[in-house]
């Protein structure tokens, strides 16, 4: 028996069966199957993500898919994101009520006077990587100081601050990236920005190479990732709909570690060019680097966060000139929905 499944057994072991029960039949629930009265009214609620259906988002598809969240009482749609999607706008608007947000965007709103706040972190390591050429010296992070990478613009105030305060990376290594191997595939010398689950296996499949793969947390850079943001309102007026919002989604995570495919099926057919190989590499690569169980995970499960690790990343990026000193960080998440017996 797998580390996860000897830690979780006893506590969600009604869950894993009965999502076993169901897709072993390969077949959705059926709702009138519910514990739930027939007639019971559920709360309608909008997650949006924060890029196209993939692995890295199946917990929420697979609480969907299995009825975890219709069994909290939730009728969850799922609205993917893209390149262009502004989670802060929508979320603000009322458009979405919960979002899938990161740890420096919700301490920026928080200087901007944006009031939304970070109630669960699915993510105890951020997946992203820096990637290089293989037979090029490079070992790690620090290897490629002075080296040419391509980052999206919105590195500037996430991990490349990081990468300069620690390893002496400089602004004239930037290149602009637009979300394609083509460049890096194109020049041995270069690097580029990825996610752990996605870009190394695009770059296997295109360039018939495997690539040198950095992860990022692995080498300091810690903020929770895959987050839940919502308003501070709903937090204020009805914090039984958040907590059952994330006791729901921890709970669909679980059960997608478990046997994912009620979830993949979801995400395929909400984008229909994300292949099964790709899926299944996601999975994978969560699991090998412990993205959602590791350090207080372990012992407190999926969706845990701390003050004092909150507290640790905002000084460091104080000191990498990200935040302001005298910005009140603790107002950009709270502890009040997770760590706790899930309902």
């Amino acid at each position: 028996m797998s580390s996860l499944k000897r830690r979780q057994f006893l506590q969600y072991s009604s869950l894993v069966i009965a999502s076993g029960m169901m897709t072993s039949c390969g077949q959705s629930p059926d709702p009138a199957a519910s514990d739930a009265p027939a007639t019971k009214t559920l709360d309608q609620v909008t997650y949006g993500t924060n890029w196209y259906a993939q692995a890295e988002h199946g917990g929420f598809y697979q609480a969907v898919a299995t009825g975890i969240y219709e069994e909290h009482g939730l009728d969850v749609t799922i609205q993917m994101g893209g390149p262009q999607t502004n989670g802060t706008q929508l979320l603000m608007s009322g458009t979405l009520d919960f979002f899938m947000g990161y740890a420096t965007d919700v301490i920026k709103g928080v200087e901007e006077g944006i009031p939304k706040i970070t109630v669960a972190a699915m993510f105890q390591k951020d997946p992203q990587v820096l990637i290089a050429h293989p037979d090029q010296g490079i070992e790690s992070l620090a290897d490629l100081q002075g080296r040419p990478i391509y980052v999206s613009a919105a590195a500037n105030n996430t991990y490349w601050p990081f990468l300069k305060s620690k390893y002496g990376f400089t602004d004239d290594q930037k290149r602009p990236y637009n979300f394609t191997v083509g460049p890096f595939l194109a020049d041995k010398n270069v690097a580029q920005q990825g996610y752990l689950s996605s870009e190394p296996l695009k770059i296997e499949q295109e360039g018939g190479f495997e690539p040198v793969v950095l992860l990022l947390a692995d080498s300091g850079y810690n903020p929770y990732a895959t987050t839940i943001e919502t308003r501070r309102e709903i937090v204020e007026s009805n914090p039984d709909l958040v907590q059952r919002f994330v006791d729901a989604s921890i709970k669909g995570w679980y059960s997608y570690l478990e046997n994912p495919e009620p979830g993949n099926a979801l995400i395929q057919e909400a984008n229909p060019e994300m292949s099964s190989e790709q899926i299944a590499y996601g999975i994978a690569k969560l699991k090998e680097h412990g993205i959602l169980l590791s350090g207080d995970a372990l012992e407190q499960g999926i969706g845990v966060m701390t003050a004092e690790r909150w507290q640790n990343f905002f000084e460091f990026m104080v000191e990498a000139g990200v935040f302001k000193a005298d910005t009140d960080y603790t107002q950009a998440f709270t502890l009040d929905f997770i760590g706790k017996p899930l309902g």
